[in-house]
C-alpha cells in the first residue's frame, strides 16, 4: 500500500446498526450546559500549536503510511515504514528506519532504501527478514527485502503511481541500515495482474523454505522459495467480501491453552460488511501450502477507524511462542490527508502504540488479546490515584492534560450509557466519549477533531455483553489518537482525535443510572524528543557537497556513479576518481556540532591505517585533530563503521577522508555519511 493509492482506496460507509445519534444523545444529556452537538469536526486550531504526538511515533516530518514488519538485530529492532520526502508535492515512498530496543521509544536513523534509485522508482511495501543461512547468496546474516515496485514504469506512470506492480528483492550487508536493489528485474513479475503488491515472508522452518504472502486484487497468493530469488506460486485464499485485500500476514502462535494455531492477518475494506476496516485475522492451519481458517468469517484486531496496514513480529523473549508485538498505522485511506499536523508541524504520519498480543480460546475458538507494550510504563511522569468515584450524571475531574493513560474498572446495577469524555473543553461542549451502551463499547470522536470530512466516521463500536454489570478500561490518550483496550483486550478502538489543544480536561457520565468507577488511575505520559537522524554526506550531487573542500586531486573531482556491494543510491566518493591509485589529497567536510550518539558511514578500499604512512583513512576531526578513524580492508565491499560520539557531545568536528596511499588499493570509498541516536 502506498501514497499514491488515492484513486483505489474510496470504502464505503460505515453503516450503523444502532441509531447512533441516540447514543450522542445521551451523553449530552449527561454534560449539563452543553448544548446539541454535530458529528463534524471541531474548528482547526491555530497552526502556532503543536499536534505532534508525545509518546507514540511519529514521521520526522513530510509523510507516512504502511509500517513494515521490523527485524530484531543483535537486541535492536529495526522498524522500517513507507517515507514521502516529497510530500506533499508529489507521490512515491521510500523505506525508512527507526530503532528501538524497548518498542516504546524509537531512533530515528534516515532513508533505507531510497526511491528512484533504478528504473523501478519508489518503493511499496513488503517485507525484510534476516537470512540467517545466506540462502539468497548475499552471506549469512544478510538482511533481505521482497518488496512491490512498478517494473520499468514510464514517466507518466511514475506521477500517477499506474505502473505495473511485481516483487523486487533488495538486500543489505551493514545489518539494515541501508538496502540497495538486485538488479532492475522482477524476482515474481506481474503476470498480468492489476494488484500485485505487500509481499510478506515467512521461514518454514519445517519444509526448510521460504513462504510470501502476495496480495493480489481479493486473493492472497501463497508463493514458496528456496533462495529467496526463486519463487513457485502454490496456492491462493480468496475473499470476495472485503474490498482489495492488503498488507497480509501469516505466523503461528501458541494459545493460553497450550495449542499453537496459524494466523493469517490482512487489511481490508470490513465497511462492506458493517466490519471495522483495520486488521482481520482469522485462526487457522497451515501446512506449507495453503492455509485453512478455522472459521470463514474474520476477526478483527481493532474495531476502531485508524489502524491500518498493521504488522506483527515475534518476541524475541518469547522462546515459546506465546506472544508478537503489532503495531498499525493510525490513519485511513477513506480521509488520509486531513490532518491538522502538516499545517501546524510539517508531517503527517503517526503509529499505534506497540501491543504485545496473544492467543486466547475463547469458547468453540480462538481469538487475540492485545495490551500496550509493558515498556510503556517506563514513560510515566506521574500517577494520580482517584480511587472509588460514585456518578450519576456527570462528574468532572480535577485533572488536565493531553499524554495520559487512564485505568478503571466501572460497575452498575442498572443503567443505560456510562463512560468517560476525554479531552474535553473548558466549557463541557467539546470532546470525545469513550464507554459502554447496552452491547456495544464505543469510542465517539464527533464531538470534537473528527478527521472524516464526511462527518460519518465518528462512533466505533465493539461487541459487549448486555448482562454484564461491569467493565474494565485501559485507555491511551495522545495528542491526536486515543487508543481504548476493554477488558482483556479482545476488543481495541483506535481512532485520530484532533482535539483543540486547549481541550484538556476529563469528566465520568452515566446515564439512565448510577456507576461505580473504582481503582481509577490516570499516568501521565512522556517520550524524549525522537530526533531526525542527520545525513552529512550522501555523495549524490556533482560534487562533494555544500561546504566541503578538497586539496590535492580531488580539487576539481566529485562523486562517481557506481554499484559497489553495500553502496547507497547511484553514487559514492572514490578517491580512485582523481587519477587512480596515485591520485593523493584529502576531502573534507563542513564544521557541524555533534548533537546526537553515533556517526555511521559506509567505507571501502585500501587498507593504510592512519599513523601508519602513508594512509588511506577516514577521520573525525575535533580542534583539527583526528579523535576516531578508520581504514579500508583492500576490498571493494563497503562495510559499516559506527563510533560512538558520546564524549563528545556539543562539540565541533569535520569529516576528513584522506588519501597519501599511491600504491596498490591506494584509494578509499566512501558513502551515506549520517549522524544519528
Amino acid at each position: 500500500m502506498t501514497t499514491h493509492d488515492r484513486a483505489r482506496r474510496t470504502p464505503g460507509h460505515h453503516a450503523r446498526r444502532r441509531a447512533a445519534i441516540g447514543l450522542l444523545a445521551a451523553v449530552v444529556a449527561c454534560a449539563g450546559a452543553a448544548g446539541p452537538r454535530q458529528a463534524a469536526p471541531a474548528q482547526a486550531a491555530d497552526v502556532a500549536d503543536t499536534y505532534r504526538a508525545r509518546y507514540h511515533f511519529t514521521v520526522p516530518d513530510h509523510w507516512k503510511n504502511d509500517p513494515q514488519r521490523p527485524v530484531v538485530i543483535d537486541g535492536t529492532t529495526h522498524y522500517y515504514y513507507l517515507y514521502n520526502a516529497d510530500y506533499d508535492d508529489a507521490v512515491g515512498t521510500a523505506w525508512r528506519l527507526a530503532t528501538t530496543t524497548d518498542n516504546v521509544v524509537f531512533h530515528d536513523q534516515g532513508v533505507a532504501a531510497p526511491k528512484a534509485t533504478n528504473a523501478n522508482y519508489d518503493l511499496w511495501s513488503g517485507s525484510a527478514v534476516v537470512d540467517t543461512a545466506g540462502t539468497a547468496g548475499f552471506g549469512a546474516g544478510a538482511v533481505i527485502m521482497l518488496v512491490t515496485q512498478m517494473d520499468h514504469p514510464t514517466p507518466a506512470q511514475i506521477l500517477d503511481a499506474s505502473g505495473p506492480q511485481a516483487q523486487f528483492l533488495w538486500y543489505s550487508t551493514d545489518g539494515g541500515r541501508n538496502f540497495r536493489p538486485h538488479g532492475e528485474a522482477p524476482v515474481i513479475p506481474n503476470g498480468g495482474r492489476r494488484d500485485f503488491r505487500d509481499p510478506k515472508i515467512v521461514w518454514d522452518a519445517d519444509r526448510g523454505r521460504w513462504v510470501a504472502l502476495i496480495a493480489e486484487g481479493q486473493r492472497i497468493g501463497f508463493w514458496t522459495s528456496p533462495n529467496l530469488k526463486d519463487w513457485t506460486r502454490v496456492s491462493e485464499y480468496v475473499n470476495t467480501g472485503l474490498g482489495i485485500l492488503e498488507c497480509p500476514d501469516l505466523f503461528q502462535i501458541r494459545a493460553d491453552d497450550g495449542a499453537l494455531r496459524w494466523v493469517m492477518g490482512l487489511s481490508g475494506n470490513g465497511y462492506l460488511t458493517d466490519s471495522p476496516s483495520t486488521y482481520a485475522y482469522w485462526t487457522g492451519s497451515f501446512d506449507g501450502t495453503s492455509f485453512v481458517p478455522d472459521q470463514a468469517d474474520p476477526q478483527w484486531l481493532d474495531h476502531g477507524f485508524d489502524w491500518y496496514g498493521a504488522v506483527t513480529w515475534p518476541d524475541p523473549a518469547s522462546a515459546q511462542l506465546d506472544r508478537r508485538f503489532a503495531v498499525g498505522w493510525m490513519n485511513s485511506w477513506s480521509y488520509p490527508y486531513t490532518t491538522p499536523t502538516w499545517a501546524a508541524d510539517g508531517f503527517n504520519g503517526t503509529d499505534s502504540i506497540v501491543r504485545e498480543i496473544r492467543l486466547a480460546r475463547t469458547g468453540s475458538g480462538y481469538a487475540l488479546l492485545s495490551q500496550p507494550v509493558a515498556a510503556l510504563d517506563s514513560l510515566a511522569t506521574s500517577v494520580t490515584e482517584l480511587g472509588t468515584v460514585h456518578v450519576d450524571g456527570h462528574v468532572p475531574l480535577d485533572y488536565q492534560g493531553d499524554a495520559y493513560q487512564v485505568e478503571t474498572d466501572i460497575s452498575w446495577t442498572d443503567l443505560e450509557n456510562v463512560g468517560l469524555q476525554l479531552r474535553r473543553s473548558a466549557d463541557g461542549r467539546r470532546h470525545a466519549d469513550v464507554g459502554v451502551f447496552g452491547d456495544v463499547t464505543y469510542l465517539n470522536r464527533g464531538g470534537t477533531g473528527n478527521p472524516d470530512p464526511s462527518g460519518e466516521k465518528w462512533e466505533s463500536h465493539a461487541p459487549f455483553d448486555p448482562a454484564a454489570d461491569r467493565v474494565h478500561l485501559r485507555i491511551l490518550v495522545d495528542r491526536t489518537t486515543i487508543e481504548v483496550f476493554v477488558d482483556d483486550g479482545r476488543y481495541v478502538h483506535s481512532s485520530q482525535v484532533f482535539a483543540e489543544p486547549a481541550d484538556t480536561g476529563i469528566a465520568l457520565y452515566s446515564a439512565g443510572g448510577a456507576a461505580t468507577f473504582s481503582n481509577l488511575t490516570i499516568t501521565a505520559l512522556d517520550a524524549p524528543d525522537q530526533r531526525p537522524a542527520r545525513v552529512l554526506a550522501g555523495f549524490e550531487g556533482s560534487d562533494w557537497g555544500s561546504g566541503w573542500t578538497a586539496t590535492g586531486s580531488f580539487v576539481d573531482a566529485g562523486p562517481t556513479t557506481g554499484s559497489l556491494p553495500g553502496q547507497v543510491g547511484r553514487q559514492v566518493l572514490d578517491t580512485f576518481v582523481g587519477g587512480g591509485d596515485p591520485a593523493t589529497g584529502t576531502i573534507t567536510s563542513p564544521p557541524f556540532t555533534i548533537d546526537r550518539r553515533y556517526l555511521h558511514l559506509l567505507l571501502g578500499g585500501g587498507d593504510h591505517p592512519l599513523g601508519v604512512e602513508p594512509a588511506t583513512s577516514v577521520n573525525l576531526l575535533v580542534d583539527g585533530r583526528p579523535v576516531r578513524t578508520a581504514t579500508g580492508r583492500d576490498e571493494g565491499t563497503l562495510r559499516p563503521v559506527r563510533w560512538d560520539l558520546g564524549d563528545l557531545a556539543g562539540r565541533q568536528a569535520q569529516v576528513q577522508v584522506l588519501d597519501d596511499a599511491t600504491g596498490g588499493w591506494g584509494h578509499l570509498m566512501v558513502d551515506q555519511i549520517v549522524l544519528s541516536d
